[in-house]
């Protein structure tokens, strides 16, 4: 349930970027530094009023973005001088790229109808100093068209507790499982020079999906896996049949559309 602003208040949406290497994640956690606690904070000290946040993905340790956005309430202000200011108290690892004004109703997360996230691959002998940050570096040389015709069993609607974290949620004060039925839109494969990238978009995501459908890819790649077996790792529901999950600094959340 989406509530209004608060009397005397704006609802706002910030596309923003950001380097997830020196973070603990998005999600504020104490005693560790967060690209949501780094963004309250900074909005805070600038505004001077209690800031709360909403994001359309909540990015695990080491996995960037380049198109997060983020939803807040506030007191009405100059958007040019506030993101000038909102910049230099974050960089340099995370950039504000746009704030505008949005309806009462806004939410990063629950108006979202898409994400789209990219994975990066560095298929390559030796490691790239200048993508080290940003690229799984991988040896082996892996069968692309291998991968790309085992990940279209991911697209549609389907159970990936195979590859998925299990969650649970309070439903009337009693803790269950919470599904792990996600739709994936689109899932592609390519290849340029060294560079292997895997985009996915999806409705939505559960936690390590990504990651854990990349794993298996790379797993497939290798020859470990058939290009055949996707499926049937989906139809397991067993998160020990999948491949393992890739590690987070390749992965950026790329686009959330709306």
């Amino acid at each position: 349930m989406v509530s209004v602003p608060s009397y005397g208040m704006n609802r706002y949406k910030a596309s923003i970027s950001y380097d997830g290497t020196p973070f603990h994640g998005f999600a504020e956690n104490p005693d560790v530094e967060t690209v949501a606690g780094k963004l309250r904070e900074s909005l805070e000290r600038i505004l001077g009023h209690e800031i709360h946040l909403t994001c359309a993905g909540r990015t695990d340790a080491g996995v960037h973005a380049e198109g997060q956005v983020i939803s807040f309430d506030a007191i009405a202000f100059d958007v040019p001088r506030i993101e000038r200011s909102l910049n230099k108290l974050c960089a340099p690892f995370i950039t504000i790229k746009e704030i505008q004004k949005a309806d009462d109703l806004f939410s990063a997360r629950f108006s979202a109808t898409c994400r789209t996230y990219r994975y990066r691959i560095l298929n390559d002998e030796y490691p790239d100093p200048f993508s080290h940050r940003f690229a799984w570096h991988i040896e082996t040389q892996l069968d692309l068209d291998s991968m790309q015709q085992a990940a279209q069993a991911v697209i549609g609607e389907h159970d990936f507790s195979s590859f998925c974290r299990k969650a649970s949620i309070l439903v009337d004060g009693e803790e269950v499982d919470a599904s792990l039925i996600r739709e994936v839109i689109s899932i592609n494969v390519t290849g340029e020079g060294p560079f292997v990238e895997i985009w996915v978009t999806a409705t939505s995501f559960c936690h390590q999906m990504v990651r854990s459908i990349v794993g298996t890819l790379v797993a497939i790649g290798k020859g470990r896996l058939g290009k055949t077996d996707m499926s049937s790792i989906i139809l397991k529901r067993d998160r020990n049949f999948a491949g393992p999950v890739a590690p987070p600094h390749g992965l950026t959340l790329m686009e959330v559309g709306y």
